[in-house]
């Protein structure tokens, strides 16, 4: 432990009357362990900075350093600022600590224990693990009540456990710092919901530890209401970005195209379709990273796969990989004939996709058949966008960036009828909700949001049957080419 590289980050506003007791109180026998320390003044307009750079010159056991900001950046910018500090001097950890001497320097060992012992990713302090030690404290009750229903609301929206969202008492591994993009959060006071979010999202290990509660006499600057609509609004865009609305870039670590596993998804109703058949040759268009390919594998089907790229481990999923740009047609060197032919979630990736339905035609015997699955561009979220006049592509879902063609059902079948198919089977399917409880990885503390997915997908279903055409987000359509009469 004693060879990992510390920087403790002060943030400080208006902190001339408590800064210097502050940093007193940094245990001493922490001191060594400790490679720099840096005072963030944002611009007080007291004598913050003056008392910063007095301590630095009287100081013997502390490497600081000072930094006044000539404007004031906020406190999201004043740990921006530090953090991207801390990446520049390729420090190990860096522990946020308030220059008012709210959260006590004496646990800063505690805080650092974990990252040091490589147990996790981020740990923050929490003043709710200990049982009536925040009001004992002195937390106000219209405080403590506001952080639990606050803690709990973010906690069933981003599906993680935590005692407590809302300590300002925290230290984080840089490397994860480094892979999280910190620098795109606000510059106010939820930039800790938003990091939180990231670590989240990318998987990290996040720990928490109980520390006291203190309350004086220094003054707040956080607006409750504001605050509590800005936390409650950044976790519904994450939840929102993880099912495919939205700008999509909360869900950064996300892949763009993933496995859809609940019963309802398009993947599992296309693998229910084809449960009672057996042996069969399956050619799948658009095969990604072969996930669903290994499924049918497992049935005991041949796969060919084919698609534009070779993702990773895509040789091991498919008895046979076509690297191919469907944009051009059907590549040469099948081995036809096919009984099905996976058209799964690509069509819409395709220029001409009514091409590679007339290039397919002549290839099917009576009793082969094409599934295909296609997002709804009539479902109520891109109808809201366009009424809105704010038709801008997400990073996933039915606008996803990279799709170059729109269907409606109605647009899909008039395309399928003239190139000579009958649809003999069609399902609609709705938000894939289980998307949302998947992270980048393992997270200390966190739970699946089940139960409110499985609520909202009830009502969804029951709308579904209702209107699909408004309520489905996909439709999944079996084709068979026509008879000639």
């Amino acid at each position: 432990m004693g060879s990992t590289r510390i920087g403790i980050l002060v943030v400080a506003y208006n902190a001339a009357a408590t800064l210097e007791r502050t940093l007193d109180r940094i245990p001493p026998g922490y001191r060594p362990r400790i490679t720099s320390v840096l005072v963030g003044d944002d611009a007080s307009g007291d004598s913050t900075h003056l008392i910063a750079l007095g301590y630095q010159q009287i100081s013997t056991d502390l490497s600081i350093e000072v930094v006044r900001h000539p404007n004031n950046l906020g406190y999201g910018g004043n740990q921006k600022f530090g953090y991207q500090w801390a990446v520049d001097r390729d420090l190990d950890v860096v522990v946020l600590l308030h220059g008012d001497g709210q959260y006590a320097p004496e646990m800063l060992p505690a805080i650092t224990e974990p990252l040091e012992r490589g147990e996790a990713d981020a740990v923050f302090g929490s003043r709710m693990l200990s049982r009536g030690g925040a009001r004992g404290g002195g937390m106000p009750l219209y405080k403590f009540v506001g952080n639990r229903i606050l803690t709990r609301v973010e906690n069933t929206v981003v599906g993680t456990q935590l005692s407590e969202w809302h300590s300002g008492y925290r230290a984080y591994s840089v490397d994860a710092l480094r892979e999280v993009p910190f620098h795109r959060n606000s510059d106010g006071f939820d930039f800790d919901t938003q990091v939180i979010v990231q670590l989240v999202e990318a998987g990290k290990r996040i720990v928490e530890v109980p520390i006291p509660t203190y309350y004086g006499d220094e003054i707040s600057h956080v607006n409750g209401m504001a605050y509590a609509r800005d936390v409650c609004r950044d976790v519904m865009r994450y939840r929102a970005h993880k099912m495919g609305f939205g700008t999509g870039e909360l869900a950064f670590a996300s892949q763009a195209y993933e496995s859809k596993e609940d019963p309802g998804s398009s993947h599992e109703l296309l693998l229910a379709w084809l449960a009672d058949r057996r042996d069969l040759r399956v050619l799948d268009l658009g095969c990604s990273d072969g996930v669903l390919a290994s499924r049918l594998r497992e049935r005991g089907h041949h796969v060919t796969g084919v698609d534009v790229s070779a993702h990773a481990g895509i040789e091991d999923r498919v008895d046979r990989f076509v690297e191919a740009d469907l944009d051009r047609g059907l590549p040469d060197g099948l081995d036809w004939p096919y009984d099905v032919v996976l058209a799964a979630d690509v069509l819409e990736h395709v220029r001409r996709p009514e091409r590679v339905l007339a290039e397919l035609r002549p290839h099917l015997g009576p009793r082969s058949s094409i599934i295909a699955s296609v997002p709804n561009f009539g479902h109520w979220y891109p109808r809201t966008r366009v009424a809105l006049g704010r038709f801008d592509y997400d990073r996933r879902g039915v606008l996803d960036r990279d799709h170059v063609r729109f269907f409606t059902r109605r647009s899909f079948e008039w395309m399928v009828d003239d190139q000579g198919y009958d649809v003999v089977r069609r399902a609609s399917t709705g938000i894939p909700l289980e998307v949302v409880d998947r992270r980048g990885g393992d997270t200390a503390g966190s739970a699946g949001t089940g139960s409110a997915a499985r609520t909202i997908s009830s009502v969804e279903r029951a709308a579904i049957a209702l209107r699909p055409q408004l309520f489905a987000y996909q439709f999944l359509f079996e084709l068979r080419a026509r008879t000639p009469s």
